[in-house]
């Protein structure tokens, strides 16, 4: 029994044959990669921003306890009574991002605080002490 010359498999037509599975294994690949990779850019990107904040809420809080420090030990007599603002000179207050330090005195109890501009994950560092 002879088969027709047509109804066997061309070269050309196992050749796009094999193109259209190589397409479609391609796809498949490229979707599974999307799949995996996606979210653990995402988590990359996430831990990212929240190790940058913790860093600056670090550094707010080295600013703040060493600032307090200095002003309990005898410094904080040179400010007046109420709220004002508290500047900085530390080389590290560059590593925090835009905010502002407040010094309120009351007699002898003193109130050291640096607070963000905009929220930035860090929130407000708050210290209290009486001047010895």
């Amino acid at each position: 029994m002879k088969c027709h010359p047509s109804h066997l498999p061309s070269p050309a037509r196992q050749l796009r044959s094999n193109r259209a599975f190589l397409e479609v294994d391609m796809v498949v690949g490229m979707a599974i990669l999307l799949i995996a990779i996606f979210p653990l850019a995402y988590s990359f990107l996430h831990e990212q921003r929240m190790l940058h904040a913790e860093y600056a809420r670090a550094a707010a809080i080295e600013l703040v306890d060493g600032e307090m420090e200095i002003l309990a030990a005898g410094d904080g007599t040179n400010f007046p009574d109420g709220s004002q603002n508290y500047v900085v000179h530390a080389a590290a207050a560059t590593h925090l991002p835009p905010g502002h330090f407040r010094l309120t005195r009351s007699g002898p109890h003193l109130r050291l605080e640096w607070a963000p501009d905009q929220r930035h994950g860090i929130g407000v560092v708050i210290r209290e002490a009486s001047i010895r």
